[in-house]
């Protein structure tokens, strides 16, 4: 099955022009890579030349190296929302499809007897 066949562009739809998505879907990569390589150089700073203060070199390491793994944890998180939210964009911008064909019982009006319906009675409850 071609994707021709599973995907027909609605006739008469247009495309949109691309918007702030697409400077951000080429921006990406760099924040990516940036927002990796900072928090490990500053690892790799402080691993080459520590710092000699109160605290032991092993504890301010270790530290350090939780407080870099969660910035890039956070930043491929942010990169990756970021990368969701262009796609959907894109996708949203894009030319319209074809759906499924979907049968739509429609009327004009409400059907003239709408079934069985419940009265209440002078206490107040429900009677069927």
């Amino acid at each position: 099955m071609s994707w021709d066949s599973m995907f027909r562009k609605l006739p008469g739809s247009r495309r949109e022009p691309p918007g702030l998505e697409w400077r951000i879907w080429k921006k990406l990569p760099m924040l990516l890579l940036g927002g990796t390589l900072i928090p490990l150089f500053a690892y790799a700073y402080a691993y080459l030349f520590p710092d000699p203060g109160p605290v032991p070199l092993e504890k301010y390491l270790s530290l350090l190296g939780i407080l870099v793994i969660a910035a890039i944890v956070t930043v491929w998180t942010a990169v990756f929302t970021l990368a969701i939210g262009c796609f959907v964009v894109r996708v949203m911008k894009g030319p319209a499809y074809v759906a499924d064909q979907y049968p739509l019982i429609d009327a004009d009006q409400p059907r003239a007897q709408p079934g069985p319906h419940r009265e209440q009675s002078s206490n107040g409850r429900r009677q069927e």
